[in-house]
């Protein structure tokens, strides 16, 4: 890499944590500062960065609007299908992916079960849920804004399971099975999709599913760092691939 380039890309990595000064852009790089002003400008020209009028340099709105649009062109479904792959793989059970659409649950992706007979029954791809009778579907409700959330009249529902970050159920729409599920966190911070491991009720107990959690908040993290959010990576703990070290890798 050139080291003009590699100098420019290391300043734009610090103006991630904040502002900053000609001199401490200078130290960062370990250039003169006469040095550091000539990347700053020309950074400023194209719009990367922008000079305020205490004189410190912060992200310009072309850089912010780069990576707005690459977010945007990320298919959640693509970033998700190695994790949902291994996680299905790992337990042998149903895992779904789904969005909420229209106050729905949309289910994007569905990998069936080996052990639970799931393959017998349609896959639910292209399918709708009712979004309060579903796990997946109040992992996503809880995953709204606190207005939005409001509407659906299940706030403490909801306030309970964005605190714990999963949600749980017995008894899915009707359908005799057993579900956990946890949501998919976008570059705000918000739910932009949810995982969640399912089998038939009358062959897994609940609790037998609620011991995969683990498994499936690991992947929810890591299908999360993939698509360029922040989770908090409590529950990674070498299962599928992600690493603390992969987040701090993002600033």
């Amino acid at each position: 890499m050139s080291q003009s380039v590699d100098r420019a890309l290391t300043i734009l990595g610090s103006l991630g944590d904040g502002p900053v000064t000609l001199e401490q852009a200078a130290t960062g790089i370990g250039v003169h500062k006469s040095t550091a002003l000539r990347l700053l400008r020309t950074l400023e020209e194209h719009g990367f960065v922008h000079r305020q009028s205490d004189l410190r340099y912060r992200l310009g709105g072309r850089l912010l609007s780069l990576a707005h649009r690459a977010l945007e062109e990320i298919d959640v479904r693509q970033v998700a299908a190695p994790h949902l792959a291994a996680l299905n793989e790992r337990c042998g059970f149903t895992v779904q992916l789904a969005v909420l659409q229209d106050g729905e649950v949309l289910y994007l992706d569905e990998l069936a079960g080996r052990w639970d007979g799931a393959a017998a029954r349609p896959s639910r791809i292209g399918r709708r849920a009712p979004a309060a009778g579903t796990a997946i579907g109040r992992v996503l409700l809880a995953g709204l804004p606190e207005d939005g959330a409001r509407e659906d009249g299940l706030p403490a529902e909801l306030a309970a399971v964005r605190r714990q970050g999963w949600a749980a159920e017995s008894a899915e729409h009707r359908e005799a099975v057993t579900c956990v599920a946890a949501p998919v966190a976008g570059s705000g911070g918000q739910a932009v999709a949810a995982c969640a491991v399912s089998a038939p009720a009358d062959r897994v107990p609940a609790a037998e599913l609620a011991r995969l959690l683990p498994e499936l908040l690991c992947t929810a993290e890591a299908i999360s760092l993939a698509y360029g959010g922040s989770p908090t990576p409590r529950w990674c703990e070498n299962r599928c691939g992600a690493r603390l070290g992969g987040r701090a890798s993002r600033t």
